[in-house]
C-alpha cells in the first residue's frame, strides 16, 4: 500500500478503481489508518461509520471486479458529510449539545445525491454550533485545529470538511454556505470550495427558499470540486427552487487567454492583511502570465451596507430558526451563538435590508458588465487563532477592534449576489504557514468560467495537497 495514498485526488482514485490498480477496500483502509494515526491532532471529524463503510467498500469492489456491472460516478469513493446535513438513521448534531441525541429520519438532497452516485459516507465533519461562526469550536466537540499550523483555526462553518481534506481524511466533502461558510474554511485550509448559483444544487426545505443559502462541494483540487459539483447539481423533486437547466462542468480547462478579469484587494472597505493582499497579487500575476487581462477596479461594498443586508435577511429565517432551538436551553448553548442571536434582536427593517441587497447587486453587476469575473479576498487574514472566545476577548487586527460577524469576511457580499458562481482556491501562505485563498466571482450562472480560472491558477502555481501531520 502506498504510504501517501491518502493524498491522492478523487479523480485519480476513481481512475485506479476502474483500472483495478486500487481497490475501494484498500483505499478506505488507508484513510481510516490516517484518521486513527493523526485524527486527534486536528479534531475535524465527529461521528465515524468505519465498520459499515468497510462493508460498502467491499460491495463496491465487487462491482469493479464484475464484467457486467456499471460503476456509478462515485462508486466506492469515501466522502465526508458536514454535521449539518441530515443522514437517515444517523445523528445530526449541528455542533450543539441541544441536538446531540437527534437522529435524522431522512436524507437531505445533497446526501441523497452522493449516495445515489455510489459514494461511501465514512465520517461526519465538524461545524460551529448551528453553523454560525467563522471558526470551528464548540462545547460539544471541542476545538478543530488547522492541519498546517495547529495554533490556528480552520474557518467556519464548514471547517471540519476543509480540515479533513487538508489532513488527508477524505478526498471529498460537503459544506454549506450562507455567509462564507464554504469559502472561508477553503481559504484557511488550502483547499477548493464552490458555491453554485442559487438553484443549481438542491437544498433541504425551508432553506431552499433562502437565496443566500448554498450547499457546496469542497475538495483538494479544482477537478475534484467539479466532479462533486456535477454529481450533486440538478433539478430535484424536493426542492422547487432547483433549476431545470443542467450544467456539466466535466474536466475544467485551464485556458484563460483573453478573459477580462477585475481585481479588488479590499472591496473598498474591508481590512485585509498584507499577507492576504500579497497572495492575491501573486494570483493576478499568475493569470496575466496565462494570458488573461487583469485590471484593478474600484468596487466599493461598505461593511455597513453588508451588515444591514445580513442582519435583516438572517433575522427572517436563519436567526429565528436558531432561536427556536435555543429557547429553554440557553445554559447548553455556545457563547458565540447567544451573541449572534442577541445581535439580531433589533434587526434593520426588512425593506432596508432589501434595499441594501439591491445596491450590492447593482455594484457587482456593474463590474460584471465589463469583466468576465472578479478576483478578491475571502477573509481578512489567513485564519483566527484557535480556541479563542471572541465574545469575551475582542478580535484586533492592525490595532483595530473588529466585529467577527461583520467586519472580516467580504465573502458574504457574494451570498447577496447569489446567482453568481463563486470558487475559492488556494493563493499562497502566511508567515505562520496558514493557507490564504482567493475567491473568483463569475457572472450570473456562468459556472464554467470560474472553474477555468481556478484551473489556470492551479496549473501555474499548484498548492500542497495534504499537511504533514504526526511528524
Amino acid at each position: 500500500m502506498s504510504a501517501d495514498l491518502f493524498t491522492a485526488s478523487a479523480t485519480d482514485v476513481l481512475r485506479r478503481f476502474h483500472s483495478r490498480e486500487l481497490s475501494p477496500v484498500e483505499y478506505l483502509g488507508a484513510l481510516i489508518a490516517r484518521i486513527e494515526a493523526v485524527g486527534a491532532d486536528v479534531n475535524a471529524l465527529g461521528d465515524t461509520y468505519f465498520e459499515e463503510a468497510v462493508e460498502q467498500a467491499g460491495r463496491a469492489e465487487e462491482t469493479y471486479m464484475s464484467a457486467n456491472a456499471t460503476p456509478r460516478p462515485l462508486e466506492g469513493l469515501p466522502l465526508a458529510i458536514k454535521d449539518e446535513s441530515e443522514i437517515a438513521g444517523k445523528r445530526t448534531t449541528n455542533g450543539s449539545l441541544i441536538w446531540q441525541d437527534y437522529v435524522s429520519s431522512a436524507n437531505d438532497p445533497i446526501v441523497e445525491r452522493v449516495l445515489d452516485a455510489g459514494a461511501i459516507v465514512h465520517a461526519r465533519t465538524l461545524t460551529p454550533e448551528f453553523s454560525i461562526a467563522f471558526w470551528t469550536h464548540t462545547r460539544l466537540w471541542g476545538v478543530t485545529r488547522n492541519p498546517w499550523n495547529r495554533g490556528f483555526d480552520v474557518g467556519g462553518s464548514s471547517g471540519g470538511s476543509a480540515a479533513a481534506l487538508a489532513a488527508g481524511f477524505t478526498p471529498l466533502a460537503t459544506g454549506s454556505d450562507i455567509g462564507g461558510s464554504v469559502r472561508v474554511p477553503a481559504s484557511c485550509c488550502g483547499v477548493v470550495g464552490f458555491i453554485a448559483p442559487y438553484g443549481r444544487i438542491p437544498v433541504a426545505a425551508p432553506y431552499n427558499l433562502d437565496h443566500w443559502c448554498n450547499m457546496g462541494p469542497l475538495a483538494r483540487s479544482v477537478g475534484d470540486c467539479a466532479l462533486l459539483a456535477d454529481v450533486v447539481s440538478g433539478l430535484h423533486p424536493r426542492d422547487h427552487a432547483t433549476l431545470r437547466e443542467s450544467v456539466v462542468l466535466g474536466t475544467p480547462t485551464s485556458d484563460v487567454r483573453g478573459l477580462r478579469l477585475a481585481v479588488s484587494y479590499d472591496l473598498g472597505d474591508w481590512p485585509v492583511t498584507t499577507e492576504v493582499r500579497a497572495a492575491l497579487a501573486d494570483v493576478v500575476e499568475t493569470l496575466r502570465r496565462a494570458g488573461a487581462i487583469v485590471e484593478e477596479v474600484d468596487l466599493v461594498v461598505e461593511r455597513e451596507l453588508v451588515r444591514i443586508a445580513s442582519d435583516a435577511h438572517h433575522a427572517i429565517l436563519f436567526g429565528r430558526d436558531c432561536a427556536r432551538s435555543v429557547v429553554g436551553h440557553e445554559a447548553d448553548v455556545n457563547p458565540v451563538t447567544l451573541a449572534w442571536l442577541a445581535s439580531l434582536e433589533e434587526p434593520p427593517d426588512p425593506l432596508d435590508g432589501l434595499a441594501a441587497e439591491v445596491e450590492i447587486m447593482a455594484r457587482v453587476a456593474a463590474v460584471h458588465e465589463r469583466y468576465d469575473a472578479i478576483l478578491c479576498p475571502v477573509i481578512s487574514m489567513p485564519a483566527f487563532p484557535a480556541g479563542v472566545d471572541y465574545t469575551v476577548e475582542p478580535f484586533v487586527l492592525a490595532g483595530v477592534e473588529l466585529d467577527t460577524f461583520h467586519d472580516v469576511c467580504p465573502a458574504e457580499i457574494f451570498n447577496v449576489t447569489s446567482r453568481c458562481p463563486v470558487l475559492a482556491v488556494p493563493a499562497g501562505r502566511g508567515a505562520e504557514g496558514v493557507p490564504i485563498g482567493v475567491e473568483i466571482v463569475g457572472r450570473p450562472f456562468d459556472d464554467h468560467t470560474v472553474f477555468r480560472i481556478g484551473a489556470a491558477i492551479e496549473l501555474v502555481q499548484p498548492w500542497p495537497l495534504v499537511a504533514a501531520l504526526g511528524s
